[in-house]
């Protein structure tokens, strides 16, 4: 369903406001002005306070390979379907519609869980055709969003990659990775695990409008601390850059470099499917005035439109302005000193898990 009126404050500690439909939907709804005033004063009135439901689902597998070669692993882990964290930006937002649900608010309220994962992820792991591959967790959504501090799902996940001995790196912006270090400290010892944190601004107020449920910038830079203070390799996303909106990409890495991480990587902001719509509505209610501006820097790193798919171009544009936001991320990374060691985990440690009830004598 989609809503003609937005109240700002409808938004409040949610990335969007609207329960957008999604592309497969066949009959769309809005809201309509009868000539009463009932939009002005749905308008006016006190928003909602909007819950976020956890489904569980049983999975059939736990490892999802891509072939995208702009992406630098091959297979993925993701305990979670959508993301309570609420980020407007969030290229898998349109994952959503593969249920029924829309990207908009269904994305960050209604999760579903897999709570099986673990379990999964061993079988996947027995089988005799498994090849050992370098494994993300959270490639698509956090796997350290809220619902997992009481499901710990992704410490399960952790706990079966200890022990196969299988290398593993997880992304998140969440601080509640901390919590798992005694697991992740003793992998990286190992050369088996790596953290990469994602800081897209450490300006507090537009984190909380981008990212309304996510950990507060100064808090993951805390994380980033943790990691390092306990040598596990860790790095930090600086994603998405959106031009005119979060300008301090040279402030964000010095501070990560300062709290020990070591690598860094970017891309530019990505608007599939039902994300551009979402993220044009959230542009008009916090900045009206730029909006224009913005959709028009984003549209020239890509060919004149929205998005485009393209491999070669879709995580960093092309053009002028892509240009000039590689140059500056270079220019500070060369500055800093990141990026120059390269982070090598073991494949040769992994050994396949025992029949289920099986022991293990080493």
């Amino acid at each position: 369903m989609s809503d003609a009126i937005i109240p700002l404050h409808a938004i409040k500690g949610r990335g969007t406001a609207t329960r957008m439909p999604h592309r497969f939907e066949k009959d769309v709804r809005a809201a309509w002005d009868d000539g009463w005033g009932t939009l002005e004063e749905s308008a006016a009135g006190e928003a909602p306070r909007l819950e976020t439901t956890v489904t569980m689902e049983d999975a059939r597998s736990a490892i999802v390979r891509n072939d995208s070669p702009d992406i630098f692993f091959d297979y993925s882990i993701n305990p979670y379907r959508g993301c309570e964290h609420g980020c407007v930006y969030c290229y898998a937002r349109p994952t959503h519609s593969y249920l029924n649900l829309s990207p908009g608010l269904d994305f960050e309220t209604r999760i579903i869980a897999k709570r099986n994962i673990a379990e999964v992820l061993r079988a996947d792991l027995a089988k005799r055709s498994y090849v050992p591959q370098l494994l993300n967790i959270g490639s698509a959504t956090d796997c350290y969003q809220p619902a997992e501090r009481e499901l710990r799902l992704t410490r399960g996940v952790i706990e079966v990659m200890r022990d196969t001995h299988h290398p593993f790196s997880l992304i998140t912006k969440s601080s509640g990775v901390e919590r798992d270090l005694d697991l992740i400290a003793t992998l990286a010892a190992d050369k088996l695990a790596a953290v990469y944190v994602t800081i897209t601004t450490l300006d507090g107020e537009l984190a909380r409008k981008l990212e309304p449920r996510a950990a507060a910038p100064h808090r993951r830079l805390r994380t980033i601390r943790a990691m390092a203070e306990h040598g596990v390799p860790v790095g930090v996303s600086v994603a998405p850059q959106i031009p005119f909106v979060n300008e301090d990409m040279e402030q964000v890495l010095e501070a990560a470099w300062e709290a020990g991480a070591r690598s860094a990587f970017y891309t530019v902001i990505r608007l599939p499917w039902e994300v551009a719509p979402i993220f044009k509505e959230w542009l008009e209610l916090h900045y009206p005035q730029r909006a224009a501006r913005i959709m028009a820097r984003i549209q020239e790193m890509r060919g004149g439109k929205d998005y485009d798919s393209d491999f070669a171009s879709r995580m960093k544009g092309y053009g002028l302005w892509s240009d000039l936001i590689k140059q500056r991320f270079e220019k500070a990374c060369n500055r800093l000193g990141f990026n120059r060691e390269r982070v090598e985990l073991d494949l040769s440690r992994f050994r396949p898990p025992g029949a289920a009830g099986q022991g293990n004598l080493f």
